[in-house]
């Protein structure tokens, strides 16, 4: 019989460590219990520490020490119930060669799925096997069955039958030029994503490589978190307040207190206002067509974040700013497509979506989103998409007047700061997803259905995941909750609104088009 070894990745954060161990000990446990049931023993791969008080692998470092003492043949099942930083284990999995088995407590709370997400893409870019399951509780069938096929020592099989080639979808001619043509312009004339420091929280999958990243015509411009932080210390006072006013003057809401270390201050606003000049000025100076600020780790300990700054720029309709020393608009109603936490496969994605959107005529605002939690409502599965920042007021119900400022999480914002919360308008979107495997890039494409759901429903989602943060109430048709999991390659999956469900479905064609034309190996999901 194998021996079974269980590690726990998590944050590089201490904060965010002790608050999440609780949620990680009950999934633990639970998923211990399952597995002896069916007459295994489980050895847990690493202590509890009394002193952090928490039991997670959290550094690189401490990662490897971990693996220096499972043996290579084991049967290794990696449980997350938190988010988690993927580099800290990815070494031991590159080397392990016993049976892999990711698994995810079904809560939005910390979020465990959004970090099973994280590591089964980095595992795919990686070309390392692995199983995944997740789970609400751990007895239900779904769970059960796939667990005791993989302790037999075979892999975990899901159902991806909603996945088509695009060679087996049927496109429209103008919408198949169109995406050549954009595609063609892009590889011609070429573009610049500046990054803001690579590698954010250890998301080996948002990262595409050079030569990767080369052949669509698009090249990084390296820039530095410190470059930005020294260019704010430029902005004045006067130029920060008028990007407030300008959002008031919009109807947008900024929930303030009195206390740095919970509230949203004014001084805090005032340091993202300066950002968002900042980053613009910047961007204009390089020449950058889309930027991606990480703000995780580093900018986290100096200044307020960056998550208003990134829904601002993902809009055209945003507060204008001007060049330094004169009063030349800089990128003048244009969105300047940003990619949260420096993902640069939606960074990528954003800017052919912002292209692609303009030529159609429609408006080109999109974001990111972690694919969250979703649950039943009503006899259909509905996802909650939520991101810290990059949702664009255009996307919510009532534009800016619909856009509230709430403070963000202490345990993973010391510095506070505020979002671009809002609840996403009902309406038809196409989602996407850029990522890497077998060295080559590739896309999955679909579309989506926003819908809304009572207030009270609204609000009992937000509690149970992030309530500052902006959410998107989406239904997809065609794919399950499981076919969704089971196929998805990342964190991050990219929406863009769509005038209407037909403008969605050629906007979608003529984004694989694109897409495919820029060499990348596309799938179509679910039904369009």
């Amino acid at each position: 019989m194998p021996e079974i070894i269980l590690i726990a990745n998590g944050d590089l954060r201490l904060s965010a460590n002790r608050m999440c161990w609780p949620a990680q000990q009950q999934a633990e446990s639970a998923v211990i219990a399952a597995i002896e049931k069916l007459g295994y023993q489980v050895r847990r791969g690493h202590p509890v520490d009394p002193v952090k008080q928490h039991g997670f692998i959290d550094s690189q470092r401490y990662g490897m020490q971990v693996f220096r003492s499972i043996p290579r043949d084991a049967f290794l099942v990696v449980v997350e119930a938190v988010w988690q930083y993927s580099h800290h284990v990815l070494h031991g999995l590159y080397t392990h060669r016993g049976p892999i088995l990711t698994v995810a407590n079904w809560s939005g709370q910390w979020p465990g799925l959004v970090g099973l997400l994280n590591l089964n893409g980095s595992l795919t870019k990686a070309g390392i096997p692995y199983s995944t399951i997740w789970s609400q509780d751990f007895t239900d069938d779904f769970f059960l069955h796939h667990l005791k096929t993989w302790l037999s020592g075979k892999p975990v099989v899901h159902d991806v039958s909603h996945v088509r080639p695009l060679s087996e979808v049927s496109i429209e001619d103008d919408a198949r030029k169109l995406g050549q043509v954009l595609a063609e312009q892009l590889m011609e004339e070429k573009a610049i994503m500046g990054v803001f420091d690579e590698g954010c929280m250890g998301m080996y999958n948002a990262i595409i490589p050079d030569e990767l990243l080369h052949a669509t015509g698009v090249f990084k411009e390296r820039l530095s978190q410190s470059a930005l932080l020294a260019a704010m210390r430029k902005v004045s006072d006067e130029e920060a307040g008028a990007v407030r006013k300008w959002l008031e003057d919009r109807g947008m809401q900024f929930r303030t207190g009195p206390h740095e270390e919970t509230d949203l201050t004014d001084r805090q606003i005032l340091e993202q206002c300066k950002m968002y000049i900042a980053a613009v000025r910047m961007a204009d100076e390089f020449g950058c067509d889309t930027i991606g600020i990480q703000y995780q780790q580093g900018l986290k300990d100096c200044c307020a974040a960056s998550d208003l700054v990134e829904g601002l720029l993902n809009n055209p309709d945003r507060p204008p700013v001007t060049a330094a020393g004169n009063g030349r608009v800089l990128y003048e109603g244009e969105m300047l497509p940003h990619f949260n936490e420096v993902d640069e496969c939606a960074g990528l994605d954003g800017l052919v979506t912002c292209r692609l959107w303009k030529a159609l005529g429609f408006d080109p605002s999109n974001t990111l989103h972690d694919v969250r939690y979703g649950e039943d409502y009503e006899g259909r599965f509905v996802w909650v998409f939520e991101i810290s920042g990059a949702a664009p007021a255009s996307h919510f119900l009532g534009g800016y007047s619909g856009a509230v400022s709430e403070r963000q999480p202490p345990m993973y914002f010391p510095l506070g700061g505020g979002t671009m919360k809002g609840v996403s308008k009902p309406g038809h979107v196409v989602w996407s997803r850029v990522f890497i495997e077998d060295n080559k890039l590739k896309a999955d494409l679909g579309l989506a259905e926003v819908v809304a759901l009572p207030q009270q429903e609204t609000e009992r989602r937000w509690q149970i995941t992030t309530p500052q943060w902006p959410i998107m109430h989406a239904v997809t048709p065609g794919i399950s909750r499981d076919q969704m999991m089971a196929r998805h390659k990342s964190n991050h999956i990219q929406v863009a609104y769509a005038p209407s469900l037909e403008t969605a479905r050629t906007a979608l064609a003529a984004k694989a088009s694109l897409f495919a034309t820029l060499g990348l190996e596309v799938a179509i999901c679910g039904e369009i």
